[in-house]
């Protein structure tokens, strides 16, 4: 050192003389160290210097001349003088500071001084010089820390003289190498001063440390360290100077193979890799060079045995941590890229060994005393799988043929050993090397690996065994990556597996939770890891996009497209948001890369267009916006596709593209034209497009669609309809309704969409979303009704309510409505045999027989739906014959007339065609305005008759009588009906029509649709017919009185006999002659009985409590079909029979017997129709189905105020019946002389003797005990009125 400051002895500058002449004056000196502490005393003490200088010191100093630059002296004046001392000063005194300064002083005064050196660096380094120079008793910390200085000024130099380079090369070899109380960060600190050299003069520093490593002397760690630096740190040389460099090593290798034979040379190498750092989960800089160089060490050897033993006593070294099994394979692999046979036999031989099998599942019971669980052999097999890894990185292209077994080994080792991260991760980097090597390579597209297959079937299991709750690791993305290489190789991948891929990697991305999530879970670690979560799935993400778009570049077609995106729609049908977000994001980056790349060919249809137009459509409705914006984005590649793909763009088109909006009134030429867009406005509308609003996004879109395109998007918002997720729904509904609103007229599959839509209608709760979906049946049902129709019978065999629902969405409209009926009625017609039970093969008749018991159940229910009211009034004629005609159809069948009790439970909740068919029948007079037919039906229990084909004529018979007793205003139109059905090739269509016929010749609205020779002739006709049936019953309405009017006075005559028949001893007898009386009744039609009908009352009234059921019921039967044959005649004395039977007959609908209280039912109510009461229908109601007290007294009511001058009469009549042996009439007619006295008690009183107050007393002590409270209560009322009474005084 003193040579060198002996060339220079005029070099220093101005400060550098003051601060050594204040250094060698002892009073200069101490002045300097006290005013050092306080930087106002140290500048007072600068001033005061100056000051006593000044006589003395010359005008100019002159400065020695500078080697670096070899200039000429120049003289400075006193101000620059005084401004270099002042820093000199202040740098000298932060020198000293950093001694006792913490580390955030340190910190900052090595900032200063950094900025202080960018001004003036050799001021800097010449301070730095000297105050070591001349300091030499200073602390090792402090030296440390101004090593810690100098490398910062050094750094931050953008040139660096020669002589300093010298100083500072000197002082770090010196140092770098020095045993202090600080260990290795002394020793660092200097060599980071050789690496600061570097930067300027890398050769002079490699110079250096070649010399030292080829001595034969194994190399001073802090040499290995400045080699490790050098080696990590890829900005401390240029491209140029790392290529020399990196020659430099190799030669430095080769000339270091000697040193492998020397026995102390390896060991210290052996004993350095395998010495434990200070952080073992940090490699230290000169271990991993060492790796590095030992493994070209090995690389240069020539000798193969040599090669072996070192490799083998490698690998023999502990495998506990992470950097040291980095090492270990990178080494092997440096070794490899020239002894690929040995590194291979070697790695062969070490997985054979005992350590490896212990760690492996599939090994033998371990070895008593072995602990399987040795930290050192743990990992063994991650340390194979890197070294396999770097074996294929660093073979370059002698890689190829190696790869199946390379693979082999690796899929091997990763699947039977101990399952952990570290495993995992060893695994996946080895792979990537794998991949990394072979795609590095040019011959790779001319091999086929067979071990492809089984390396994505591991990186399955892996992805599937990733956390799914958490993201803090580059696991899933370095999958991605492996895969993304693998679809590049050959074999290509099997459909089936790329499709459980595809699965597997989305789920393992799309279902992790949501950002906040991840990060939440990252800081519940015990460890937390240093990631941002953030960034890390953003990482991942664009892994899985760059894999998805690598399977399209490689396979660019329409069915690969449509893999890809099936894949992906699950999740963008998910129900949670984040998840949808990925799903839609990774979907537009696809469509994206599609239209830039334009890897997919004009000739390549995507016939799945409209299924992601769907989908698509539908998430721009989506509640995340980010989801809504990416889902628009994407609708406006899709267009980009469909234009790009279809390069003439049509007339048709052009107009539609002009309703898109103008974003300015610069381009109103361009819509103002009527020309075909050129290419220039083409892409001018593109850009438009993206300006549009989702629905209109859609709507245009759409009408580019090819008719197959469409039906796949209204089929994918039909399935989305049964989504669990409320929004999913909504939006489907709403671009349903969309769709065909544009283009349902021009559907094709349209029955089964109606079918699907129904099925999900079941799952629909969100009211809009129902509506919407019945919106679009509607929309439908006006081009395409009879497919809808045949399509929604096949799910109403039993009609639910939703079924219900869409049969009226169906007939919403009016004029669709009507045609709905008669597409029904048409099924119903359709009426073949059903197919034996024993007939096992599908029979072609059975879906026809099928649909039209479905059509009989629809137009049941469709008959209480308002949307049908008007259209089924309008069809009743032809709805009656039809009904009719059915209930014979399924009586047909053969079904059994009584069903047993598991078969009647069933019916409870699915009724059988039967009981359907005569439901039909029963609500179509109700529902229509033709309640009188039904009320005759009902009261006298004429539906039996239906029950039964063989009274099936006779319930027939009875509603044609009904509609003729009660003028019906549909009886001509349905005679129009009727004259078709008799000539029809049915059977029962034409027994139906004969039997109508037959009654209807008693109306005198027949002749007015038909002349009697006619309908003589029809009948006449009836008599050729086939069925026997319809003979006799042509041959019955031959002698209708119509046609005979002189068998009216013949009848007539034979009245009087029948009549004295009723007092004949035998029952059967009277029955039969009272039966009798009602036929001839009948026959008389319209003639009516005349005179004989007092006698006929009078004779039918006695018998109405005769001891006898069935004669009381004849009786009463009689007495209703005279009543009814009187209807708009001239009563005259009748009518007092009549109100004098009305008591008879309301204390008998309480009679024991069944038949007797129907047939007094059913007289009841025709007396009421003679006697014009009102609220007929209520009466109707009631009796047919009301029961109890409230019952009976609304029937009180009802005959007490429609006949109020018979009061007497009903009373005496009533406390008559009080004698009566029929306890349940006597009841009744308690009850029924309580409510008398309830509301007329004066006139009961002034009514009533003595007598008949006790047998009153009496009959209400014994309504006391009566089971109903009701009852009971009011009888106890009524005992205290009639007390009340017998107590008061007699006039």
């Amino acid at each position: 050192m003193e040579g060198q400051h002996s060339e220079r002895p005029h070099s220093r500058t101005s400060s550098d003389r003051t601060s050594s002449a204040m250094s060698h004056n002892p009073r200069n000196s101490s002045h300097v160290s006290t005013t050092m502490k306080d930087p106002a005393r140290m500048t007072k003490a600068l001033e005061d210097c100056a000051h006593r200088d000044r006589p003395v010191q010359p005008t100019t100093i002159l400065l020695c001349k500078s080697k670096s630059s070899q200039a000429a002296l120049v003289p400075k004046d006193h101000k620059v003088f005084m401004e270099e001392a002042y820093n000199a000063a202040i740098c000298y005194k932060m020198l000293r500071d950093v001694s006792s300064s913490d580390s955030l002083h340190l910190k900052y005064i090595i900032k200063k001084i950094k900025k202080m050196a960018q001004g003036s660096p050799n001021l800097v380094m010449e301070t730095i010089h000297d105050y070591l120079k001349n300091n030499p008793e200073i602390s090792n910390r402090h030296k440390f820390r101004l090593f810690q200085v100098l490398e910062t000024v050094i750094g931050a130099s953008d040139f660096l003289e020669e002589t300093w380079e010298r100083h500072f090369l000197q002082l770090a070899l010196e140092n770098m190498t020095k045993s202090t109380e600080l260990e290795d960060m002394y020793q660092d600190a200097a060599s980071n001063v050789l690496v600061a050299i570097c930067r300027h003069s890398w050769q002079v520093v490699a110079q250096h440390l070649e010399t030292e490593f080829l001595t034969g002397v194994f190399p001073h760690r802090s040499r290995l360290y400045v080699m490790g630096v050098l080696a990590s740190r890829e900005e401390l040389l240029n491209e140029e100077d790392r290529a020399h460099w990196e020659h430099l090593l190799a030669q430095m290798a080769v000339k270091s193979v000697q040193f492998l034979n020397t026995d102390v040379w390896s060991k210290e190498l052996l004993w350095t890799l395998t010495k434990p750092s200070r952080t073992q989960q940090e490699q230290p800089l000169e271990k991993a060079f060492l790796f590095t160089y030992y493994g070209l060490i090995l690389q240069a050897e020539e000798n193969s045995t040599t090669v072996r033993t070192h490799l083998c006593g490698l690998l023999q070294t502990s495998h506990q941590w992470p950097k040291q099994r980095e090492g270990i394979a990178l080494t092997v692999g440096l070794a490899a890229a020239r002894h690929l046979d040995d590194v291979w036999a070697v790695l062969d031989q070490f997985g054979r060994s005992t350590p490896i099998k212990w760690s492996l599942h599939s090994s033998s019971p371990k070895v008593h005393g072995q602990n399987s669980e040795d930290p050192r052999w743990k990992w063994a097999s991650s340390t194979l799988l890197l070294a396999y890894g770097q074996m294929a990185a660093k073979a370059k292209i002698y890689v190829l043929p190696w790869v199946d077994n390379i693979l082999a080994r690796m899929i091997f080792y990763f699947r039977y050993s101990s399952w952990d991260e570290t495993l995992k991760q060893s695994f996946l980097t080895a792979v990537l090397m794998l991949v990394g090597a072979i795609s590095r390579s040019e011959g790779a597209h001319s091999y086929e690996f067979s071990q492809t297959s089984e390396l994505l079937e591991s990186l399955m299991v892996l992805l599937e065994k990733e956390p799914q709750e958490s993201l803090c690791s580059t696991s899933r993305q370095q999958t991605f990556r492996i895969i993304s290489s693998l679809c590049k190789l050959r074999p290509p991948i099997d459909m089936d597996r790329k499709s459980r891929l595809l699965s597997t990697c989305l789920r393992s991305v799309f279902a992790l939770p949501q950002l906040d999530t991840l990060e939440k879970h990252t800081c519940l670690f015990l460890e937390p890891p240093n990631i941002q979560v953030q960034t890390l799935h953003r990482q991942t993400m664009e892994a899985l996009d760059h894999m998805l778009q690598t399977f399209l570049t490689q396979n660019p077609t329409a069915d690969e497209l449509h893999s890809l995106l099936s894949h992906m729609y699950i999740w963008l049908a998910s129900e949670k948001a984040h998840e949808r977000q990925r799903a839609v994001h990774s979907c537009v980056i696809l469509l994206k890369c599609l239209n830039q790349d334009g890897c997919l060919g004009t000739q390549e249809d995507f016939k799945r267009m409209g299924q992601l137009v769907g989908v698509l459509g539908i998430l721009c409705q989506d509640p995340d916006s980010a989801t809504q914006h990416s889902s628009l984005e994407g609708v406006g590649h899709l267009y980009q596709l469909l234009t790009n793909q279809k390069e003439d763009i049509s007339l048709v088109e052009w107009q539609t593209s002009k309703e898109l909006p103008r974003p300015s009134s610069d381009a109103a030429s361009l819509w103002s034209s009527g020309d075909p867009p050129t290419p220039q406005e083409t892409a001018s509308l593109k850009d438009r497009f993206f300006q549009l609003g989702s629905s209109q996004a859609i709507k245009v879109i759409m009408r580019h669609l090819t008719m197959e395109e469409l039906t796949d998007l209204i089929w994918t918002v039909i399935n989305s309809l049964g989504s669990t997720s409320p929004f999913h729904v909504q939006a489907a509904a709403q671009l349903l309704l969309s769709a065909i609103q544009e283009h349902g007229a021009k559907l094709l599959t349209v029955g089964s969409m109606g079918q699907a839509i129904y099925h999900h209608l079941c799952t629909i709760s969100i009211p809009q979303a129902k509506k919407r979906a019945l919106q679009a049946i509607t929309l439908l049902a006006r081009n395409h009704t009879p497919e809808l129709v045949a399509a929604f019978l096949d799910f109403s065999i039993t009609l639910d309510r939703h079924a219900f629902r869409m049969w009226r969405a169906l007939g919403a409209e009016q004029p669709v409505s009507h045609l709905v009926l008669a597409v029904l009625l048409a099924w119903l017609q359709e009426r073949p045999l059903p197919t034996g039970a024993s007939d096992i093969s599908p029979h072609p008749k059975e879906k026809t027989y099928l649909r039209s018991l479905a059509a009989m159940n629809t137009l049941h229910e469709l008959q209480f739906a308002r949307e049908f009211k008007m259209a089924m009034r309008e069809a009743y004629p032809k709805l009656l014959l039809t009904l009719l005609t059915q209930v014979h159809y399924v009586l047909e069948l053969s079904l059994p007339s009584e069903s047993q009790p598991e078969q009647r439970a069933q019916e409870a909740t699915t009724p059988s065609p039967q009981s359907t068919s005569l439901e039909a029948l029963k609500s179509l007079l109700s529902t229509t305005g033709h309640w009188r037919d039904f009320a005759h039906l009902e009261l006298q229990g004429a539906w039996k008759h239906f029950a039964s084909i063989h009274t099936y004529a006779q319930g027939v018979g009875l509603l044609a009588r009904a509609m003729v007793e009660n003028h019906c205003k549909q009886i001509k139109a349905v005679l129009s009906h009727l004259l078709p059905s008799l000539q029809s090739q049915q059977e029962r269509e034409r027994k139906a029509a004969i039997l109508i016929f037959t009654e209807f010749l008693y109306s005198p609205a027949l002749l007015e649709v038909l002349s009697k020779q006619a309908a003589l002739t029809m009948l006449l006709q009836g008599l050729r017919d086939a069925s026997l049936e319809v003979r006799v019953f042509s041959l019955q309405g031959l002698g209708n009185i119509l046609f005979h009017q002189e068998k009216g006075s013949l009848l007539r005559g034979q009245l009087p006999s029948f009549l004295s028949g009723f007092f004949q001893n035998s029952e059967p007898v009277v029955v039969g002659i009272m039966g009798t009386v009602s036929k001839v009744l009948h026959r008389l039609g319209m003639q009516g009985a005349g005179a004989q009908a007092l006698s006929v009352a009078i004779n039918a009234r006695s018998f109405f409590d005769d001891e006898h059921d069935m004669i009381r019921a004849a009786a009463m039967a009689l007495f209703g079909d005279l009543v009814a044959t009187m209807v708009g005649r001239e009563l005259s004395g009748l009518r007092t029979h009549v109100y004098q039977s009305m008591v008879p007959l309301l204390l008998h609908l309480k009679d024991q017997c069944p038949a007797v209280a129907t047939q007094a039912k059913f007289a009841f109510y025709r007396c009421a129709v003679l006697l014009c009461w009102q609220l007929r229908h209520t009466l109707f109601c009631t009796l047919a189905w009301e029961h109890g007290v409230s019952t009976r007294h609304f029937l009180w009511t009802c005959l007490m105020t429609h006949s109020q001058e018979e009061f007497s009469i009903h009373l005496a009549q009533a406390l008559s019946y009080l004698h009566s042996r029929h306890h349940r009439i006597k009841t009744w007619a308690a009850l029924f002389i309580g409510y008398t006295i309830c509301y007329h008690p004066q006139a009961v009183s002034q009514m009533v003797n003595d007598v008949d107050i006790k047998l009153l007393l009496c009959t209400f002590e014994e309504l006391k005990k009566n089971s109903e409270p009701g009852i009971q209560e009011f009888a106890t009322r009524l005992l205290s009125f009639l007390g009340k009474v017998q107590a008061r005084p007699q006039k």
